[in-house]
């Protein structure tokens, strides 16, 4: 979302700065995981999947807080979610996993008492 309002010139010079340098602080930190799974979000064969931080990934999770307020001073809703299954895994490392959602009925995991 903060690459979205860079792209969409909705960033001061300021942040714009900013979010060069953090993005490239996170690629030089943490793997891409196109550069490894080239196909991870492809559309077709991934539908939705989505990058998901590992809970023990501590200086990750404490990276995203400056890019949350960021979408905050723009006024930009955003959701904190957890969940030790967030899907179909398409990748994983040690910090991060790709994750296509749950669909119901033919994925769903979890099936209601009957």
């Amino acid at each position: 979302m903060a690459n979205g309002l860079r792209d969409e010139g909705l960033l001061s010079k300021a942040d714009e700065r900013w979010l060069q340098i953090a993005n490239a602080n996170a690629t030089s930190t943490y793997t891409d995981p196109t550069t490894v799974a080239t196909d991870c979000y492809n559309a077709e064969l991934n539908p939705g999947a989505r990058s998901w931080f590992k809970a023990a990934s501590l200086q990750l999770l404490d990276m995203t807080a400056e890019y949350l307020n960021l979408l905050d001073r723009h006024g930009i809703p955003w959701m904190a979610l957890r969940s030790d299954n967030p899907g179909r895994l398409v990748y994983e490392d040690a910090v991060q996993v790709v994750a296509v959602p749950h669909t119901y009925p033919e994925h769903w995991p979890f099936r209601p008492a009957r």
